[in-house]
């Protein structure tokens, strides 16, 4: 039960949250439900004045659909049989005339008698609120269908019957399209109603928006919760639940978490005589556990097919993604300029800084006892959501471990659009790099899940990874140049990782580095330079050092014979700009052993003695200038 735990003091330390309305980057609207609380979209918008009779309505956009409305354990959960929530809800259930405009209900059912009734209670009770006792005694007049109509809100036909959903022939008859059919698909009798409350010569809170409304129904539905039972996430005395919620992962989201509903005798196989047995779990707890889990996959949750990734800290919920690359990590845009252009070794530093600086934010905010959570959710079927991975850890720890990643998977990479970057690949351009562009969600997020833990507990890469992009990246014709520039520099971060005990790669070239393996990339890379430097800038073909890099890989000292043979009609076409290439291939390979000269297949070093000798090759002469500038000081 940590995990409830967790999100239960999540949700109690955020009280400040609750029922304010935020946005994410794409627009969606989430907010901290409070207790007894879900959200629904409406369509129409109903203000009652302060007679409790009808003032005015409108149809709401799609943009401001969102709606907190109470509800109950059976209304939260209601299925094919109605069951009314206790204020805001659909036309069947608040409509008094629902029947009489074409309305249709099954026989043995009454919704809005028993919504009536259970607005009554409240309305009645000594939680009331005025603004749901206004509602209420406008609701009980039984005319809010005639009132849309009369108000231009909602639309019958000749013979008084609400309209079905629009199309070509209505609009023949009835002319333009009304405002409500833009913003929903469905039929009229389908639609959502929310209530407000208008009151002269004030400002309003929206009902929905509402505090004293929201404690108002919170303090009048606990008092008719079930009886106390032993809670066994907090160990208290508290009105118990076995009715928990869905709607996790996002709206119509059908997937528990918690649920026991087989009385057949088949899931607890003689072990337990009823569900509350297995546990027991507070109507408290169940709901600020739930509301906050909803709050942070919508504030800050990553989903790959139904899969979640999320991490949030206990005392400030925003901490770094381990499943983020560099410049998202420091929350930099992908148009945003990089420092010297980019293009040189020098941005190492720049980017060292810049991310010091952004870890150094987050730890000046350390409390005690901080902690940071990490969750892995997944549904194996559309109605039961598990959690696949779990970990509660120390901020401090946590962000260590995140800063020894960084520094210990970076290299330099130039995907991201309009800027290179020095440090580690996001998760999921690792399975990208390993797998392809085309691998499936369920591959990739496989990968991701796996990749956590080599992260956040110091874990090795898993060889098979490794493998499969070193594969991909030793076979550049199967793939576009910018893909495989992307797969080279991410295998190249994976690889620098993998070595990391045995030797301290970088992007810089090490002319010291005597490795056979290493020393085969570098010749392959001044092979590929020099064909390059030959060719016209609008030749976009392979050369043959690329073209021929698998079997390179696979048989080097066979293979570099027939590269360096290739090479002759482009070293005759280079003049005497192709002594300093031919000096260069004569030093790296006479650094070979002989008896290394061989046809034994290349690791992946040789990746990465590949990328940093090419990567000096292409180096502008300012660049070369200021390093030297920085070695003599």
């Amino acid at each position: 039960m940590g995990w409830l735990f967790d999100l239960y003091q999540t949700y109690e330390n955020n009280k400040d949250k609750i029922g304010k309305v935020e946005k994410r980057r794409n627009g969606q609207e989430y907010t901290l439900l409070p207790t007894a609380h879900t959200t629904q979209n409406a369509q129409v918008e109903v203000i009652i004045d302060e007679r409790g009779d009808f003032y005015s309505a409108k149809v709401i956009d799609k943009n401001d659909a969102i709606t907190v409305i109470p509800c109950t354990e059976s209304s939260f959960s209601r299925t094919s049989k109605p069951v009314p929530h206790p204020l805001h809800d659909k036309l069947m259930y608040v409509a008094g005339d629902f029947t009489k405009f074409g309305g249709k209900i099954k026989e043995g059912n009454t919704p809005y008698e028993d919504y009536l009734a259970q607005l009554r209670e409240w309305s009645e009770s000594s939680f009331a609120n005025d603004k749901v006792k206004k509602i209420y005694q406008y609701v009980k007049k039984g005319t809010l269908i005639e009132d849309l109509v009369a108000s231009s809100n909602l639309f019958i036909d000749k013979h008084h019957q609400l309209i079905p959903k629009w199309s070509k022939k209505v609009a023949e008859e009835y002319g333009e399209k009304p405002e409500l059919f833009k913003v929903m698909s469905d039929s009229q009798d389908k639609i959502f109603i929310r209530f407000d409350t208008h009151k002269r010569g004030s400002l309003n809170t929206k009902v929905w928006k509402d505090e004293d409304v929201y404690h108002s129904f919170i303090s009048f539905y606990k008092d008719k919760l079930q009886a106390d039972d032993i809670c066994y996430v907090t160990g208290e005395n508290r009105p118990k639940t076995e009715r928990h919620s869905s709607n996790i992962r996002r709206g119509g989201d059908n997937a528990k978490l918690i649920s026991a509903n087989d009385t057949a005798g088949y899931t607890y196989r003689g072990r337990f005589v009823k569900a509350g047995d297995v546990a027991s779990i507070s109507y408290d707890v169940s709901q600020k556990s739930h509301n906050a889990l909803k709050w942070l996959i919508s504030k800050q949750g990553k989903s790959l097919d139904g899969k979640v990734f999320l991490v949030w800290g206990s005392d400030e919920v925003s901490v770094p993604s381990p499943q983020d690359d560099l410049l998202s990590l420091m929350g930099e845009v992908e148009n945003r300029e990089s420092s010297g252009g980019g293009a040189g070794d020098d941005t190492h530093e720049v980017f060292a800084e810049e991310f010091n600086r952004s870890l150094a934010g987050y730890k000046s905010d350390l409390a005690y006892h901080s902690s940071v959570n990490i969750l892995i959710l997944d549904a194996a079927t559309p109605g039961r959501l598990s959690v696949m991975y779990y970990r509660n850890i120390d901020k401090e720890e946590y962000l260590q471990r995140i800063e020894h990643w960084h520094k210990t998977c970076q290299w330099l990479h130039r995907y991201r659009k309009d800027v290179d970057f020095h440090g580690a690949p996001a998760t999921k351009d690792i399975a990208k790099a390993a797998y392809g562009p085309r691998a499936s969600d369920k591959l990739v997020k496989g990968v991701m899940e796996r990749m956590l833990p080599c992260i956040v507990e110091g874990q090795r890469i898993p060889r098979d990874i490794i493998r499969s992009a070193f594969y991909r990246v030793s076979n550049p014709v199967s793939m576009e140049k910018w893909e495989w520039e992307k797969t080279l520099s991410i295998t190249c971060a994976l690889l620098k990782k993998h070595y990391e005990k045995k030797e301290d790669y970088h992007v810089s070239l090490d002319v010291t580095n005597t490795n056979r393996d290493y020393l085969f990339g570098r010749l392959l890379a001044i092979a590929d330079v020099l064909e390059r430097r030959a060719l016209t800038t609008d030749d976009n073909r392979a050369s043959n050092a690329i073209r021929y890099m698998n079997a390179f890989a696979k048989h080097p000292t066979r293979t570099w014979s027939i590269i360096q043979a290739n090479l002759q009609p482009y070293q005759a076409k280079l003049g005497n700009k192709t002594l300093y290439y031919n000096r260069l291939i004569d030093e790296v390979a006479s650094q070979i052993e002989i008896d290394d000269f061989n046809n034994k297949p290349l690791s992946g070093v040789y990746l990465l003695g590949f990328y940093s000798q090419r990567h000096e090759l292409y180096k502008n002469k300012k660049e070369k200038q200021n390093e030297a500038v920085e070695i003599n000081e």
